[in-house]
């Protein structure tokens, strides 16, 4: 006899409860062993312990390690990074990179940048590899270079992440990439339940990046959500 179902074979709602949480219990195992499958350094511990006692949200370690492997995989020269914090995602961005690429991140607090520099350094990172630009993101991207990077990484207001898109679409060269973090919203986007303007604006953008024509996306379910899109 095989051993797969025939239709003559029942479950019970008991047993089917079981099976479920068999599922989520090793999907959890899964997504947990997948985000510490990479292991960091001091330098990016000391930075998580600096981003925390700030009271700001870094990437996850399984984050961390994808946006290290979209900047190798785009040989990534000249990236342009919103959002600072205290330089974990930084440090896993110029993991990626070039050996001679530059990162230029951009903060409206210059006491985290400064914490970030440190960072850098003690991942023994040279200091031009990193361009701090404190201020606003939407005052700071207009000045930068059209088609001048290969990626952009978004970590900054969810509010304005619909203008980051329309920057990144100028800033990136044809090829290059531009990735939302936090897209999930701790699972806020697919509650049907009410919610906030956030979580409206970040299910706007999931609709306008999957639609775009000038784009090819992908959701990565790693950390909160990776929303990853190549510009044609």
């Amino acid at each position: 006899m095989s051993g797969f179902p025939t239709p003559t074979d029942t479950v019970t709602p008991r047993q089917r409860r079981g099976q479920e949480r068999v599922i989520t219990g090793n999907r959890q195992t899964s997504w947990a062993f997948a985000d510490a499958y990479v292991a960091e350094d001091d330098a990016l511990r000391w930075a998580r312990d600096r981003a925390r006692e700030a009271g700001l949200r870094s990437v996850t370690p399984g984050t961390g390690s994808a946006l290290g492997l979209l900047a190798a995989a785009v040989d990534a020269k000249a990236v342009a990074e919103i959002g600072t914090g205290c330089g974990v995602s930084g440090i896993h961005l110029l993991h990626g990179m070039r050996p001679d690429g530059v990162l230029t991140t951009v903060d409206p607090e210059p006491e985290h940048q400064q914490f970030a520099r440190q960072a850098f350094r003690a991942a023994g990172f040279a200091s031009n590899r990193a361009r701090f630009i404190p201020g606003r993101a939407l005052d700071v991207l207009p000045r930068l270079a059209d088609a001048g990077y290969d990626l952009v990484f978004c970590d900054g207001d969810r509010l304005e992440y619909q203008d980051y898109l329309a920057e990144s679409l100028r800033l990136l060269r044809p090829g290059g990439l531009v990735v939302f973090e936090g897209v999930f919203a701790a699972g806020r986007t697919v509650d049907s339940g009410p919610q906030p303007t956030e979580v409206l604006r970040l299910r706007e953008l999931l609709r306008t990046v999957r639609e775009s024509q000038e784009l090819v996306p992908s959701l990565l379910p790693v950390g909160d959500g990776l929303l990853c899109a190549v510009k044609r």
